[in-house]
């Protein structure tokens, strides 16, 4: 039986996309049956929609505490029968309750080589502090910002004239191609959390190394 996903968001929704562009291919072992989102204007939202699928939203203004937000979340999950709690540009933070009950059923994917660079404004960091590499990751979600065990990374050369924007777009990139491997690994029971780290039954760790810059000889 197929993984049962949702896909929380607060804004366009692209990695929204490039897990359903997955799904629909029939060989996939999982299948987005909810979308939420603290945002009624998310593009996201539109997304949903086009393909079909559940969404939901819910509203802050309603919520005194974290909590309470989360205990509506939590009843969307339970009613859908949700195994897999995929984050793509949720920009708010859970309750450690919540973290907790859902305890390595809930991934992020982070625009930075982490734990390098938590946070927010990523990519003006990056730029700012001269780094010559950056890229994305996806981990399992602990109760502290941006943190827990990492799925997979892919890595990408910051260039000398990039601005935050195409850094950006070039890191992007990457999220759309990772985040649908880390889905596919959990669906398929290939992933094992061992203390702070994963384990991926027939994964392959890279051997090469990357140098940037580099000098032809």
């Amino acid at each position: 039986m197929a993984t049962k996903i949702a896909v929380i968001i607060s804004g366009e929704g692209s990695n929204l996309q490039a897990l359903i562009n997955a799904c629909a291919d029939k060989e996939f072992p999982a299948n987005i049956v909810l979308v939420i989102s603290n945002n009624p204007e998310a593009n996201g939202l539109k997304k949903a929609d086009a393909a079909g699928i559940q969404r939901e939203i819910i509203y802050e203004d309603r919520h005194s505490t974290r909590e309470s937000f989360d205990e509506e979340m939590t009843d969307y999950m339970k009613s859908a029968g949700i195994d897999l709690i995929c984050l793509a540009g949720f920009m708010r933070l859970f309750s450690p309750k919540f973290v907790n009950d859902w305890q390595d059923k809930i991934i992020n994917i982070h625009p930075s080589l982490l734990p390098a660079f938590k946070g927010l404004n990523v990519h003006s960091r990056v730029l700012k502090m001269g780094t010559m590499f950056s890229g994305c990751t996806v981990h399992f979600v602990r109760p502290d910002v941006d943190d827990g065990p990492i799925l997979i990374q892919s890595v990408v050369p910051v260039l000398p004239n990039d601005s935050k924007e195409t850094l950006g777009a070039r890191v992007l990139a990457q999220e759309h191609i990772i985040y649908p491997m880390a889905v596919r690994w959990i669906a398929e029971n290939r992933v094992k959390v061992v203390s702070c780290h994963t384990e991926i039954q027939g994964s392959i760790k890279q051997p090469h190394s990357v140098i940037n810059p580099y000098e032809n000889s």
